[in-house]
Order: C-alpha cells, then structure tokens, then sequence
C-alpha cells in the first residue's frame, strides 16, 4: 500500500471493481474526455473521436491481464457509474502501469490513489515497476514518485514524413530485412524460427520475452521485418505499418537503430505521417530522425521506474501504454 498523503479522502460510495468486456468503451471514453481536459488549457488540440485503435489496445490488454484491470465506480439511477480505471500489465519480471484515469470532475478525491494500490503488485513479488506519464501532469507524476516509481528518462514523439531519408543512413553492407510474412509463410518451422529469433532479441535486449504483444501487433497490421547479418545472425526487429505507426524496435547495436529507422519509414507508405516514439537514451534513433525531418511534439511523456525495465539505448517500445 502507498502512505497516506494530505489530501482530500476517497468518496465513501466509491467502489473498485474488475473490468468487464462492457466497461471498455466506457474506459476509452473516460481516456479522451480525460486527455482533453487538461490538453484544451495548454491549448492543444483535442483528441479526436476516433476510439477504436484504444479500444482494441483495451481488449488486448483486458484479455491478457484482466486481473490488474479495474474499474472505480459510483451509484446512480441507472444502478452504476463508472468514473475512472487503472490498467496494469505484467510481462514476467516486469510490471507496467498501461493507464490510470479518473473522469475530471471526481478528481482530487483519492480515485486515482485507490485505483493505484489495487493493480500494484505485492511489496514481496520482487517486481520491477514502471510506466510512462504525461510530463504535463504533476500530480499523477507526484502520485507514481511516492511509492517508488520516479520519473527517470522522456519519452519523445516524432512525427512527419522523411524528407531527408539520406539522415538515417543506410543498413550496413551484409545485413539484410527480411519480411515477418516471408519467414513465416515457409511452414510451421518458418514460424518457430521466427518466435525464437524474436524471444532471443528481446530476451537480450528488453529484458524479456512478450509474444502476446507481438501477435496484437501484427493483428494490427503492423508490419516487422528482422535484421539479419552477413553469417544469417539476427541483429534486431523493427515493425511499421500504413497507420504510420512506427515500432517497436530492437537492436542489438544501437548504431543500427538509425538505418532501421531508414528502413522501416521507407518499406511502407503511410496515410498521413508516422508517429514513433524514441526514448532519450536513444540517441543514435533521435537525432538521425530531427535530421531527416520529423517534428518533435510538444510535451513528453516520462518513463518512470524504481529500477530500468528494459536496454532503452537499444530498445524502442510500442507506445507509452504498452511496453
């Protein structure tokens, strides 16, 4: 449990309870009207009505940890209303705080503590917990900093078109990019080389092994390539997609993250622009992509931990809500 702070106490109907398949519309909606009330006073723009990317992150997440999806909920005509959610993944050693929020106006009330202290893993567990928060909000940074997960390193988001491709530079003499779909498609061996090349990569550079997102990615048409050298070796994983959603990405070289990032918003044609996001350790990612014409976004989010979940030199994760 966190330690009790000053502060207003929670409201004596509210309720925690799971998550069901119903509550997730309701929760994504939550998401939006929440973002959009303090990015309105910072005169951003508001995020659109476009729920359904959420939605189904929402649904992955709720079938893979539906433990640690919880809802807060107060009594109303109707029987129920649910006013805020917390969302917390586990991929073995690590535990990821994917979203906590609270509907504006129940705010400042102790939800989100509560919401908070029921997703936590237990003090003996001997996990290593973390999540990424909007560098906008100081009292959900203050929050997750009170019980140990201190803001550590930003989270960037580049977005744009690559008007200067020649800043990536170019994958190195030998390596090749070899489409997901072509190891795959040779069979069910094709397949299991695939998931071993993958888990290998990631056990060695993130930390640990998470097949479970890997399959939601490509569910989301995300397309991944892997890297491999002259002897055949692999050397990293990278995914794009026409949505323009660019990673995640690993290497085990971080010289090479520039030339995969080269590689990967070039071998796909978005809709609009692509949107990655780059940790400030990675600064063989960061700097390449400024120079070839991506735009840096206003307001980070900041990756927080008690201790390092994953090789951020070398590792790109999917969003700021799914490690």
């Amino acid at each position: 449990m966190i330690e009790p702070v000053d502060g207003p106490r929670r409201p004596a109907d509210l309720a925690i309870r799971p998550a069901t398949a119903d509550d997730l519309p309701v929760c994504a909606a939550i998401w939006r009207v929440s973002i959009n009330d303090y990015i309105a006073r910072l005169g951003q723009p508001e995020i659109p009505d476009e729920l359904g990317p959420i939605m189904r992150l929402y649904g992955h997440l709720h079938a893979t940890d539906p433990e640690r999806f919880v809802v807060a909920v107060q009594p109303n005509a109707a029987g129920e209303r649910v006013v805020g959610f917390a969302l917390a993944v586990v991929r073995e050693r690590i535990w990821y705080l994917s979203m906590l929020f609270v509907l504006p106006e129940v705010q400042a009330g102790g939800v989100g503590r509560e919401l908070l202290e029921r997703v936590l893993p237990a003090p003996g567990e001997g996990m290593i917990r973390a999540t990424g928060t909007d560098s906008a909000q100081p009292i959900s940074n203050g929050l997750y900093a009170s019980c140990g997960i201190v803001p550590r390193m930003p989270l960037l988001n580049l977005a744009g078109l690559p008007r200067r491709p020649e800043a990536f530079g170019s994958l190195p003499s030998g390596v090749r990019a070899v489409p997901f779909d072509e190891i795959a498609g040779n069979g069910s061996g094709g397949h299991r080389d695939l998931v071993d090349a993958v888990d290998r990569l990631d056990r060695e550079i993130v930390g640990f092994v998470h097949p479970a997102d890997h399959r939601y990615l490509r569910m989301e048409s995300r397309r991944g390539w892997l890297y491999r050298g002259p002897d055949g070796a692999p050397l990293g994983y990278g995914y794009s997609s026409e949505a323009g959603r660019v990673g995640p990405v690993a290497v085990r070289d971080a010289d090479l993250l520039g030339p995969v990032l080269g590689h990967l918003t070039s071998a796909v044609v978005p809709r609009g622009a692509f949107s990655m996001w780059l940790p400030g350790d990675a600064d063989r990612a960061v700097v390449p992509a400024l120079l070839a014409g991506f735009r840096l976004e206003p307001f980070p989010v900041l990756l927080c931990w008690d201790h390092q979940p994953a090789d951020f030199e070398r590792y790109l994760p999917i969003s700021p809500g799914l490690l």
